[in-house]
């Protein structure tokens, strides 16, 4: 278990799905670079998460911009939107009580995205670990959640599911990892990196594992 003094921000598990440099250029070295679909991405976001915006209907729920945390996994950050639904009798292991109000609740959390569904499981992950999150501050299971794409204006079930858990372990594993050491990994090019906002900064090009051993290799025969 972490304490408070570890934690990190869970928005960081995306971006070292995608990429460890790029989650060490953002989170390590504070270097960040907006473009289009960055901007696009924060405008969504801000309609989206105005705790002021929560909802009440007879069978559901709607938070706001959660606070969350998790000691296991030593992160901590902000869910977009947290709908609670009315439990069934058979849900109750599943579900949550809260003042004021009648019956069970259970949680699901959803995540806004401004592209489309992606081949990867960038968004998957931070979903996720947004229920673990959730899961051990009310002590509950939550096995699925929604991902909401602006492109598609349609939302994705994700479920919870053990090998997605592990994914979330690991990466924030590698997180913790690379935020000890404080070493920015070497870039890896590939067909994603043209679309990044850090590329730049990033310099994978120039600098690429590849470049880098073949510029090793050249000192070592002198």
């Amino acid at each position: 278990m972490y304490t408070d003094d570890d934690l990190l921000m869970l928005s960081g598990i995306q971006h070292i799905a995608f990429c460890e440099r790029q989650y060490a250029l953002i989170y390590i070295e504070q270097q960040w670079v907006e473009n289009i679909l960055t901007a696009e991405g924060r405008q969504l976001h801000d309609r989206v998460d105005d705790p002021f915006e929560n909802e009440k209907r007879p069978d559901k729920i709607t938070w706001r911009s959660i606070a969350i945390v998790s000691y296991q996994l030593g992160l901590r950050g902000v869910a977009d939107l947290v709908e609670l639904h009315k439990c069934s009798d058979s849900d109750q292991s599943k579900c949550i009580r809260l003042p004021d109000e009648e019956g069970a609740w259970k949680i699901v959390p959803v995540e806004y995205k401004r592209g489309k569904p992606k081949p990867d499981y960038c968004d998957e992950v931070q979903l996720c670990a947004q229920a673990i999150c959730l899961e051990e501050m009310h002590q509950i299971s939550i096995s699925y959640g929604f991902i909401y794409y602006g492109k598609t204006h349609h939302r994705y079930q994700v479920d919870f599911d053990e090998k997605l858990r592990t994914v979330v372990s690991q990466l924030a594993d590698r997180m913790h990892q690379l935020q000890q050491t404080g070493i920015t990994p070497l870039p890896i090019l590939k067909s994603e990196c043209r679309a990044c906002s850090l590329r730049e900064i990033c310099l994978p090009d120039v600098i690429s594992a590849k470049s880098i051993d073949d510029y090793l290799n050249q000192l070592w025969m002198q």
